[in-house]
């Protein structure tokens, strides 16, 4: 199999130096739930991050593509999207409508993120059955399919397993050329990173449940040198590929005892064993060595996650404190 895809011009970007982006949320108990993932994709840009994302859980937070329309209409550079879009939460035809669309009204700015879905609970409240994980990663290649099919210049017609349209097509298509940058997230060393291999512009790969150690950097490394392997087989160009990680929720302080304030305000009765080994809690200085860690390992670019989007704090000692020196040291080695 020959797989030459062009090299997207996001990636050549974002490879410049290590991007940076951030996704939230509206955390629970917010007043002004929208009003406060909108302020946070403003300040997001101003601070300079690349790329600002919502996550994609409809069924319990903000619509992500409401309001990343909103951002759009009020910021002028940063990136937008979700990290990742769960396929089974609309037809593959609909959101390659809504990923187009939001690229001509922000001038070209959308990425696509795209991944199988975990939370069975969230299917259940949306009536969607809840299919294995092989069933689910075919119906990932099937909504890859049909989404850069009707953005073609030709009506598309798919029968698949799971997704099918006739004569689908978007227009007004995306703007970005070649086209929007697909990410494709998950760790699965089989389907998910042969579909990287064959299909995004970038794979993502999740904090581990040794989120911050030496486990977790040399599994990065494992996984990366398994995904060069895919990419051989299908004679893709490895280094087309975006090489980036999604933190589970940072929560930044300038001392270590606010940083801990802050976790027990949105954790009063504790953190079970998945949160504590999950999320990355302290100043900017603790926090650095976890971002070389999987700089070091072959990460480019970060997605880190802060879920509470009036959080301006760690927002700003992101962009501030952490993001220069992650670029520093990157230079410097």
């Amino acid at each position: 199999m020959d797989t030459q895809l062009p090299l997207n011009s996001w990636v050549e970007r974002r490879r410049e130096q290590i991007g940076f982006g951030v996704q939230t949320f509206a955390w629970t108990d917010d007043p002004h739930p929208s009003a406060s993932v909108i302020n946070a994709g403003q300040l997001a840009e101003s601070l300079g991050f690349d790329d600002f994302f919502v996550g994609d859980h409809p069924a319990y937070q903000s619509e992500p593509w409401l309001h990343l329309t909103a951002i759009a209409m009020t910021t002028r550079r940063i990136g937008l999207g979700s990290v990742v879009n769960c396929v089974y939460h609309r037809h593959p035809v609909m959101l390659a409508r809504l990923a187009a669309d939001l690229d001509n009204i922000s001038g070209g700015r959308v990425v696509l993120g795209l991944g199988i879905g975990w939370n069975e609970a969230e299917f259940a409240q949306r009536g969607i059955a809840f299919p294995s994980v092989p069933t689910r990663q075919r119906a990932l290649t099937e909504a890859i399919e049909i989404i850069c099919g009707v953005w073609g210049p030709e009506p598309f017609t798919f029968y698949g397993e799971q997704w099918w349209t006739i004569g689908g097509q978007v227009a007004p298509p995306p703007i970005q050329i070649p086209s929007i940058p697909l990410l494709v997230a998950g760790a699965g060393e089989r389907t998910t990173l042969r579909q990287v291999a064959l299909f995004a512009d970038a794979c993502n790969f999740g904090s581990g449940r040794n989120v911050g150690n030496v486990r977790e950097a040399s599994d990065i490394t494992r996984k990366l040198d398994i995904l060069r392997h895919h990419c051989a087989e299908v004679n893709r160009p490895y280094e087309s590929i975006l090489r980036t990680h999604f933190t589970t929720w940072l929560m930044l302080a300038e001392t270590d005892l606010v940083a801990q304030a802050k976790l027990d305000r949105y954790y009063p009765n504790g953190l079970n064993d998945d949160q504590r080994r999950t999320r990355i809690v302290g100043t900017p200085k603790r926090v650095l060595p976890y971002f070389q860690s999987l700089v070091d390992a072959g990460i480019e670019y970060f997605v880190v996650q802060i879920m509470d989007a009036r959080d301006e704090e760690t927002f700003r000692l992101l962009a501030t404190e952490v993001m220069p020196r992650v670029r520093e040291l990157r230079r410097a080695g």
